[in-house]
């Protein structure tokens, strides 16, 4: 796929080099005009889009936007030696043929630049906000502007990449099924979220499982409320999917506070036997020490203002059960030694539970990346917002552990922000996980 992108970036590159450094030639040879034109016009269109093998209109145009960039790129360095050449032969006796051929190289570079760029900020999920904006402002500064694109470049070509593999990979074990579990999945979002069909709690997660056979449930119980009360919409929603499917159980994945929630609905509302297994994802089951100090020294009013605000918010978003400080409230250090102790593990469920740690701040999106130093000081290894000590529960335990400096964050182990992590596939962990859950017969 690499050499490929090479070679159809180079090809693009003969060809807008030559049109853009083509003035003298047309002076000519003004019938080549017949031929440059439609050839201009067609890889402005198609350009790279044949020689990419996805069925995925957005990455096809990323890659277009990619390949046509990438052409820029060199043709611009080939078009700037050029003209300094003419300069040097044409100036000062004939500057007539100097501007104009300097016109239409930017002419030319102005539409491959800007069909490019469009391409690749409409469709590329690699880029984020951060890349596209530091693209604006680099816009109209020199060199720096050539910096940026380069890390455009690089951004969406590994983009592309990396979905291509990713859906060869699918292609071929689309036959196995191997997410295809005996009962279905339900997934439970965790605190401060709402299941929502406009954007996904669980990023590009689902599709991928569906894509592997599994068949995907969402919990839908509040944003922020109490464990004890989420656990009854948990309890609801269990029974119609039971009702729904036929089937008599489900495998239940949990993230954050839904994995207390989905604990609490199992072992307190008599709905073991129909959960086949819970596998909970940096699930505070310790508590959060950090979520103690907060509302043992914040000042009253900035507490009270602060869930009024949110449960005003979420009240015209037609969520009327939110209650801030009681969602809080039960990720704390004590709330969940009281809950550890009332909650006996179900016998008749397996019970597995995830982990993960940022190495440093810088690896954590907004506010994880603030909010590391705090949960640091108080109880060292975390994820960005729950320490790594909290994590453990049931019969199996497992430490995401990537390479590199960065680590995996509380948002990042469900793909919150759509990221490519570097030694780390979400999605293609999450098809491990739910694989398993099939070979154990659930």
């Amino acid at each position: 796929m690499k050499i490929k992108y090479i070679l159809t970036s180079l090809f693009y590159f003969l060809i807008s080099g030559f049109i853009a450094n083509s003035f003298v030639i047309i002076v000519k040879i003004p019938q080549i005009l017949f031929a440059i034109i439609p050839v201009f016009i067609l890889m402005n269109i198609g350009a790279g889009v044949l020689t990419v093998r996805t069925r995925e209109h957005t990455l096809k145009y990323c890659y277009h936007g990619t390949v046509l960039l990438s052409a820029f790129y060199l043709s611009l360095i080939l078009s700037v030696i050029y003209h300094i050449v003419l300069a040097t032969k044409r100036l000062p006796d004939d500057y007539g043929t100097f501007i104009w051929s300097a016109v239409i190289c930017i002419i030319v570079h102005f539409i491959i630049f800007w069909n490019g760029i469009i391409c690749v900020y409409l469709t590329s999920t690699q880029l984020g906000i951060k890349i596209r904006v530091i693209g604006v402002i680099c816009g109209m500064i020199p060199i720096a502007n050539l910096v940026a694109l380069f890390f455009i470049i690089k951004t969406t070509a590994s983009e592309v990449f990396f979905e291509v593999q990713k859906e060869k990979l699918n292609l071929k074990r689309q036959k196995d099924k191997i997410c295809a579990t005996k009962y279905p999945i339900l997934l439970v979002h965790g605190v401060f979220f709402r299941d929502s069909k406009f954007f996904n709690y669980w990023g590009r997660i689902p599709k991928e499982l569906i894509t592997n056979g599994a068949t995907v449930f969402y919990g839908n119980q509040p944003s922020a409320a109490a464990v004890s009360e989420c656990a009854v919409y948990i309890r609801d929603r269990v029974r119609e999917i039971i009702d729904e499917t036929g089937a008599e159980k489900v495998n239940i994945i949990a993230h954050s506070k839904g994995g207390l929630d989905c604990r609490y609905a199992v072992s307190k509302l008599g709905i073991e036997e129909n959960v086949a297994s819970l596998t909970t994802i940096n699930t505070p089951h310790r508590g959060c020490l950090f979520a103690d100090y907060l509302l043992t020294k914040l000042p009253p009013a900035i507490k009270n203002r602060t869930a009024q605000t949110y449960n005003m918010a979420l009240n015209k978003f037609g969520e009327k059960d939110s209650d801030f400080l009681a969602a809080v409230g039960n990720l704390t250090d004590s709330y969940c030694s009281v809950l550890n102790n009332e909650l006996e593990q179900p016998k008749n469920v397996f019970c597995q539970s995830v982990g993960s740690v940022l190495k440093n701040a810088t690896g954590g999106k907004f506010p994880l990346n603030f909010s590391y130093h705090l949960v640091h000081l108080f109880s060292g290894a975390n994820d960005g917002l729950v320490s790594e000590e909290a994590f453990p529960w049931g019969e199996k335990y497992i430490r995401l552990t990537p390479t590199g400096k960065r680590g995996i964050s509380h948002g990042d182990v469900i793909d919150l922000n759509r990221e490519n992590i570097k030694g780390f596939d979400v999605r293609e962990f999450y098809v491990g996980l739910v694989s398993d859950l099939k070979n154990r017969g659930l």
